[in-house]
Formats: C-alpha cells, sequence, structure tokens
C-alpha cells in the first residue's frame, strides 16, 4: 500500500512541478514529460510516450491536461490520471489568481514585458527541441510512409497553409490504413 501511494504522491509532484516551470503550452511540458517519466522514473517506455503525445495532440483541449491525463492513467490507472490533472492544472490557477489580483502592475512593467519576451525565445528552442526528437524517432524505423507524412503534413501547414485540422485527420487515416496493412501483412506470413 506504501508504494502505491509514494508513486501518486510521485506522480502529483511531478506533474505540479512540471507545470509550474513550464511557460509556453502543451508543446513544452511534451518533452518534460517524456525526460521525466521515460528517462527519469522509466514508468513509460519512449515509444509509449510519442502514442500518448500523438493522442494528446489529436484529442480536444490542452495538451498538457491530455498528455497528462493519458500519462497518470498509463502509470496508475484512474486515479493516477485524477493526481496528474490536478498537478498539471493548480500551477496555472493559482499563478493566474495571483496575477489577476496584480494585474494592472504587472500590464505596464518593463521588466514583465522583457522577462516575457525571453521567455518566447525559450519556448521556440524547447518546440524545436520536440520536433528534432520526436522526428528522430519517426526516421529511425527506417520506413518511407512516416518519414514522408512527418515531411508532406510539415510542408502543407507552413507553405500551402492547409487547416490543421484535415492535415490532423487526413494522418489520422493514412496511419489506420498503415497499421492494418501491416497487420495484415503479418498475419499472412504466419
Amino acid at each position: 500500500m506504501k508504494t502505491k501511494q509514494e508513486r501518486y504522491r510521485k506522480l502529483f509532484l511531478s506533474t505540479f512541478q512540471l507545470s509550474a516551470c513550464t511557460f509556453g503550452g502543451g508543446f513544452v511540458i511534451i518533452p518534460l514529460m517524456r525526460k521525466k517519466f521515460v528517462e527519469e522514473l522509466h514508468w513509460i517506455e519512449e515509444q509509449e510516450m510519442m502514442d500518448l503525445t500523438a493522442i494528446a495532440q489529436s484529442s480536444p483541449g490542452a495538451i498538457a491536461v491530455n498528455a497528462s491525463i493519458l500519462v497518470g492513467y498509463h502509470v496508475a490507472g484512474l486515479p493516477g490520471a485524477l493526481l496528474t490533472v490536478l498537478g498539471t492544472v493548480l500551477p496555472p490557477l493559482i499563478i493566474i489568481s495571483v496575477i489577476s489580483f496584480f494585474y494592472a502592475a504587472f500590464r505596464d512593467s518593463a521588466i514583465v514585458n522583457m522577462t516575457m519576451a525571453g521567455l518566447l525565445a525559450g519556448v521556440a528552442a524547447v518546440i524545436c527541441d520536440v520536433v528534432i526528437t520526436m522526428g528522430k524517432g519517426i526516421l529511425r524505423e527506417k520506413r518511407l510512409l512516416p518519414a514522408a507524412v512527418l515531411f508532406l503534413s510539415f510542408a502543407a501547414v507552413r507553405f500551402f497553409e492547409i487547416n490543421i485540422i484535415a492535415v490532423i485527420l487526413v494522418c489520422g487515416v493514412i496511419g489506420a490504413a498503415d497499421t492494418l496493412l501491416r497487420e495484415r501483412a503479418g498475419k499472412e506470413k504466419l
């Protein structure tokens, strides 16, 4: 019983700390969650984290909350999902509540404005890290389809300004078809 409580406590505190020290949204918290739960705690495998990230991104709602739900559920079931959601949502709620009391002072502060501009540079670096890390995992598979989908999705959004929802839906259909074909090919080999 004690180890279960310790795991719950560690799960809550990990997501609370990650959320409290993360600026820039879900794309910033994902690599930090990966580092914590995959590399440090070894509670999740690398491929599982990539899968959970993909599900979190394609689900409606905030990516950080979606990812925390999935990670918490994967690690400790429904209680884990509830604890990670609470750990993820509490820090921004507390910070926003405090800021709302002092909004007028913060709004006009040159120091706060410069700090926010500096944080944007850090957020951009972390998002680049996510793209490179996840891209390496896809390219390591040495399969043409995932790499082609990666580059075509980027081109569709960046250069042709195709709606991201359409890109996600098309990628989902391609992924489902690829999985079905690979499973069918695997059964035929048996």
